[in-house]
């Protein structure tokens, strides 16, 4: 297969096709083809050794590209929020914990791996779902992840034991890990560079306010209900996402949608067609996986950039992780709060997100003006200005929660502190993650993986120890660690944003893609792809 990418213009067909086919029907039939399509000659002449090359028509009423503004917004909304169910899935079982512990009689470190192995799911799903939207597009992974999802969930609700439970989690995370990997590739089909930030940090704030708000509601229906009503829950809301999925969402990955034109084109006219895509190697899934299996570690450790950021976010996803065992030690075991009311300590967290979401709509005008002042290629520094922000904030408003978490300071303090920190969260994740597909074009979805497992890693491992720390250390001390490691962290983004042309010509997979973008600097008209 080409390597494919649409940042830049893809060579259309002079014909003007507007939407002859129904919204629902692009929905059920991704092959679906209008009587235009028909008629139109296609470059080539239809046999083995030249087939009919099929490309987007002008004006095609199935490039996703060109999909009206309110569709564009209801699928970028349907997909952020299949990422919020599945992030509210992680952090929820945190708040009715303590009914679990009772009803299953197990040990808190015991009960923890419910949240663990399930945050450990998100690490290991993308390995295997990342490569196989390349190969059957995004539509189909995700009716089949989420609908295993809602059902794994509800088995959850039912469960006996506490090892069927877990078991249970494990595979839940695994199979909702696809909407953290496949939404933003939905996004990027749809939405160019120029608008690409603001669908992306409607994206952003689900895996983030997920884990703030799965407290609050777990804690609260824990509490008068029980934690198979939290699951249960769950279990629906999973249910109903997958639902808006297979009704509302079409497929709308270039390459898959002109194979399916190819092969529909084909039966009908019992010509040779094959995609632009297709006209050169087209990888299998085989060759796919162990692309994928292999390249993110190569570049994890051999490219700097990519080990140290995603140490960095991975630090920082870590310690929001750290939250969900710290806060019951914090507000519950030390204020006396129930479980319901301590779930509302997170609201600091989510304010903190919600002011970042904002704030990146204020941004975006700076990085917009960078990127017209570039004619179209901004360099990936212009991404780091937020990041660097964020890097005062997050260490900022740990080390405020650590020293104002003692029950003989107000409750408000501490919990003030945390808007800091999830301010922090948002730009960092966005920045990040902007900065590392910027930077890595070609190889973005080797780089993205890379990043996954070792964020998912540490938000898996970071709760299993934070009850140990808080014991050993006490509120103060354990609370100031993820404060101390993330303030380690403050000269990354300063020296990439000073330093990080320099950087990456050094960096092999970072020289290639720089290469790459120049070429396409010089050839405005070539058409683009992407290796990865």
């Amino acid at each position: 297969m080409k390597p494919f990418s649409r940042d830049h213009a893809i060579p259309r067909e002079k014909r003007t096709d507007k939407r002859p086919i129904p919204s629902w029907k692009l929905v059920l039939d991704q092959g679906a083809v209008a009587q235009s399509v028909l008629s139109h000659q296609h470059a080539g002449s239809g046999t083995e050794e030249s087939p009919f090359v099929v490309a987007w028509l002008n004006n095609d009423f199935r490039d996703p590209m060109l999909l009206s503004m309110t569709r564009k917004i209801m699928i970028t909304l349907i997909v952020s929020f299949a990422t919020l169910v599945v992030a509210l899935a992680s952090s929820a079982y945190t708040g009715c914990m303590k009914e679990l512990i009772e009803d299953l009689d197990v040990d808190k470190e015991v009960a923890t791996l419910g949240l663990s192995l399930f945050v450990l799911g998100f690490a290991l799903g993308p390995v295997f779902w990342a490569p196989l939207s390349e190969v059957v597009g995004r539509q189909y992974p995700f009716i089949l992840s989420f609908g295993a999802m809602a059902v794994l969930l509800a088995g959850c609700a039912a469960s006996p034991n506490i090892e069927c439970l877990i078991v249970l989690r494990f595979f839940a995370g695994a199979f909702g890990s696809a909407p953290l990997t496949n939404a933003g590739g939905v996004i990027s089909d749809m939405f160019p560079a120029r608008q690409r930030a603001l669908a992306l940090s409607l994206f952003a704030a689900g895996p983030f306010m997920g884990p703030a708000l799965g407290p609050i509601i777990g804690g609260f229906l824990g509490m008068s209900a029980g934690w198979r009503w939290v699951e249960g829950f769950l279990a629906a809301l999973a249910g109903f996402s997958w639902l808006t999925m297979a009704v509302f969402v079409p497929e709308t990955y270039a390459p898959i949608l002109l194979r399916r034109r190819a092969q529909r084109l084909s039966q009908l006219t019992g010509k040779v067609y094959r995609a632009r895509f297709d006209m050169g190697h087209r990888a299998g899934l085989g060759e796919i996986l162990r692309k994928s299996l292999s390249r993110p570690w190569v570049l994890l450790f051999r490219e700097p950039i990519v080990l140290l950021l995603s140490i960095y976010i991975a630090l920082i996803y870590g310690a929001l992780f750290m939250t969900f065992g710290a806060f019951p030690i914090v507000y519950q075991e030390g204020r006396g709060w129930n479980e319901g009311v301590g779930g509302l300590s997170f609201l600091g967290i989510m304010v903190g997100m919600i002011l970042a979401s904002i704030y990146t709509v204020y941004d975006n005008q700076r990085y917009l003006h960078v990127f017209d002042k570039h004619n179209g290629f901004a360099p990936p520094e212009a991404r780091l200005p937020p990041v660097i922000l964020a890097s005062i904030t997050i260490p900022a408003g740990l080390f405020w929660f650590a020293w104002t978490n003692s029950p003989s300071v107000h409750w408000m303090a501490s919990i003030a502190a945390c808007v800091p920190f999830g301010f922090g969260v948002i730009l960092v994740y966005l920045g990040i993650l902007s900065y590392l597909i910027d930077s890595y074009t070609i190889f973005a979805a080797s780089v993205l993986a890379a990043n996954s497992v070792m964020r998912s890693g540490f938000g898996a491992i970071f709760p299993l120890f934070t009850t140990y720390m808080y014991e050993g250390l006490g509120i103060h001390w354990a609370s100031s660690i993820p404060a101390f490691l993330t303030l380690a962290c403050v000269p990354f983004p300063i020296v990439l944003y000073k330093k990080g042309k320099l950087i990456r010509k050094r960096c092999k997979y970072a020289a290639q893609s720089e290469a790459y973008m120049q070429s396409l600097r010089e050839s405005p008209n070539q058409e683009s792809s992407s290796k990865d």
